[in-house]
């Protein structure tokens, strides 16, 4: 259950981070919340890998570089989940806030992105 928790706050901080780049992003640029929220997803990736492999998982037996290929590819393929849900929430309800249909599909993406790390990055 400690592995889980330190997930969820790693999933959380990851969370913060993507909401404060999808934010600034917006907010400083001409980029669209589409646009946007492509660039914010792999700056939390980046800050999520960090923190699981320091603190939810500890380091894999690999080395760096194949760890962090595995981290991206299973980074990729949950953001990707993350990223249709956000996209189709953003279409259905265009008056949704995109930082609300972020929070929405980061949940939505969160237990594939448990399951992949632990599985295919971080197993022993």
């Amino acid at each position: 259950m400690g592995r889980l928790a330190r997930f969820v706050f790693a999933g959380a901080v990851g969370f913060f981070a993507d909401a404060a780049a999808l934010w600034l992003l917006l907010a400083v640029t001409p980029l669209g919340a589409f646009v946007a929220r492509l660039l914010s997803i792999g700056f939390a990736l980046c800050v999520t890998w960090q923190i699981n492999r320091h603190l939810t998982f500890s380091p894999s037996s690999r080395g760096v570089t194949q760890e962090g290929a595995r981290y991206g590819g299973v980074g990729i393929a949950t953001s990707i989940v993350n990223y249709v849900v956000y996209c189709a929430i953003l279409f259905a309800l265009p008056a949704m806030p995109p930082l609300v249909a972020l929070a929405i599909a980061s949940l939505a993406a969160m237990a594939l992105s448990f399951l992949g790390y632990s599985r295919l990055v971080f197993d022993r």
